[in-house]
C-alpha cells in the first residue's frame, strides 16, 4: 500500500437545472470578465451556449466568447485563446463542454500569466506557478477533467498529443446536468464510456494489491459504467442511468479510485500516438490498445486479472487455470467492447492496416525518442511498445 494525498477540491453541482447556478458561482470564485469556451456546433444548437451567456448577463458578469475547440483539442486553439485573454482582461475561464473544451480551457489558463511559450509545460521544461481560474459546465462525460489535474493537448507541428498535470489548475466548479447528456450520439456514449473504465483500470492494474477499499471502489465504478451505457444505448433518455455515467466519469479521473495504489498509464501513452497520428476518438483507441497490453503484460500479477475477470466481468474463477482465466477476462473485456460499438485492434479503429513505418514512428514518439520508458505494472521499453502495437494491429 502506498501513502497518498488526496486532493479534490473542485465543487460540484449535480442534477437537473443546475446550470441556472452558473452566474452565482463564477461570482463566488472571483470571475468578473470570463473567457466562455466551447467547442462545435453542438453548444450553439442545444441552445446551452446563449444560456449560459444570457444568465452571465442577467448578473452583470462580463464575458467573451471563444469556441471551434474540436476532439484531440489543438495548441493553436489555445494560443488563440491566451491571446484573447490578454487582450480582453479575462481573469475567470467558463469551458462549455466535455473533456477537450475543458483541457483546452486549461491549457490557456497556465498561458495567460506565463511569460513563455505554454508548449514548455507539456514537454516538461517547466512547471507553471500559477494559472487563471477556471470552472466548467459539463456536456460529455467522458475525461473527467471537471475534477481532475491533467490536460491533454495535440500540437500539429509534428502531430504530438501530449499530457501536462497540474492541481492549480482544477476547476472551482463543475456543473453537471446529465439531461445534457440525452442527444449524445451512441458511438460518443460508449466511447466515454471506455475512457472513464479505461481511466479506472490504469490505476486498477497494479501490484499493490493491499488496498481492499480502493480495489472495490474501482471494481464498482466499472461494473456500473458497464450495466448503464447499455441502458443508455438502449434510451438515450434514461436519467438514472445517463447520471451514473456522469458522476462515474468524474469519479474515475478525480484521484479517488488511485488511493495507495501505484497506478500504470501506458495505454492511455500507447493511445496517445494513436490519436496524435489519425486524429481518432480517444475512448475508441483505448478499446483498440488495451487487450493487447492486457495479453502482453498479465503475466505480471495474474492474480489481478483474474480478480478482474471475476469480479467485474463474471468470468467463472477456474481455481486450477489461473492464466486460463486471466486471459477469459481479456476475452470478455473485447466482448463487451464490441457489444457497445468499440474497437478492439487498430485495423477496426482506422479502417486499414497500420504500416511497421507508422509503428516505429508512434513509438519513437510514446519513448520520447527511446529515451523514456511508460507504465508500471510492467516498464515499457521501446521494444515492448513496438510489440504491443503489432499485436494491436
Amino acid at each position: 500500500m502506498k501513502d497518498f494525498i488526496y486532493y479534490a477540491p473542485t465543487e460540484v453541482v449535480f442534477g437537473k437545472e443546475s446550470e441556472e447556478q452558473v452566474a452565482r458561482l463564477v461570482k463566488k470564485y472571483g470571475g468578473h470578465k470570463v473567457l466562455v469556451h466551447y467547442g462545435g456546433q453542438s453548444a450553439i444548437k442545444s441552445g446551452l451556449l446563449d444560456k449560459m451567456c444570457n444568465l452571465l448577463d442577467e448578473a452583470g458578469i462580463e464575458y467573451v466568447k471563444l469556441g471551434g475547440v474540436v476532439p484531440n483539442p489543438r495548441l493553436s486553439k489555445i494560443y488563440e485563446g491566451i491571446d484573447l485573454c490578454r487582450k480582453e482582461g479575462v481573469d475567470f475561464i467558463l469551458a462549455v463542454g466535455g473533456g477537450s473544451v475543458i483541457d483546452s480551457a486549461k491549457g490557456i489558463a497556465y498561458g495567460v500569466p506565463y511569460e513563455g511559450d505554454v508548449w514548455d509545460f507539456y514537454l516538461g521544461k517547466d512547471e507553471a506557478q500559477t494559472c487563471l481560474p477556471l470552472a466548467c459546465v459539463l456536456t460529455i462525460p467522458a475525461a473527467g477533467s471537471e475534477m481532475s489535474e491533467a490536460s491533454v493537448v495535440t500540437n500539429e507541428d509534428g502531430d504530438v498529443k501530449l499530457g501536462y498535470s497540474n492541481d492549480i489548475s482544477r476547476p472551482k466548479f463543475a456543473i453537471m446536468n446529465p439531461c445534457r447528456t440525452f442527444t449524445l450520439p451512441p458511438y460518443q456514449t460508449a466511447a466515454g464510456v471506455t475512457d472513464m473504465i479505461m481511466h479506472t483500470m490504469e490505476r486498477y492494474f497494479t501490484h499493490d494489491d493491499d488496498m481492499i477499499l480502493t480495489t472495490e471502489l474501482a471494481e464498482a465504478v466499472m461494473r456500473t459504467m458497464m450495466d448503464s451505457v447499455f441502458a443508455v444505448l438502449k434510451n438515450p433518455e434514461d436519467y438514472r442511468h445517463r447520471a451514473q455515467i456522469m458522476w462515474g466519469g468524474s469519479v474515475a479521473h478525480n484521484g479517488l479510485t488511485g488511493c495507495g495504489v501505484a497506478d500504470d498509464w501506458a495505454t492511455h501513452q500507447l493511445e496517445h500516438e494513436l490519436s496524435g497520428m489519425f486524429d481518432v476518438t480517444h475512448g475508441a483507441g483505448l478499446a483498440a490498445v488495451w487487450p493487447s497490453w492486457a495479453r502482453y503484460v498479465y503475466k505480471e500479477n495474474v492474480s489481478r486479472f483474474v480478480r478482474f475477470a471475476v469480479n467485474v466481468l463474471g468470468v467463472p474463477n477456474d481455481f486450477s487455470d489461473p492464466e486460463g482465466t486471466a486471459l477469459k477476462g481479456i476475452e470478455a473485456m473485447e466482448r463487451f467492447y464490441h457489444a457497445i460499438g468499440m474497437p478492439i485492434n487498430i485495423h477496426e479503429l482506422i479502417g486499414r492496416d497500420i504500416t511497421d513505418e507508422e509503428i516505429k514512428e508512434m513509438v519513437r514518439k510514446c519513448s520520447r525518442d527511446y529515451k523514456a520508458t511508460q507504465g508500471c505494472f510492467k516498464v515499457l521499453h521501446a521494444e515492448d511498445m513496438e510489440a504491443i502495437y503489432k499485436m494491436a494491429k
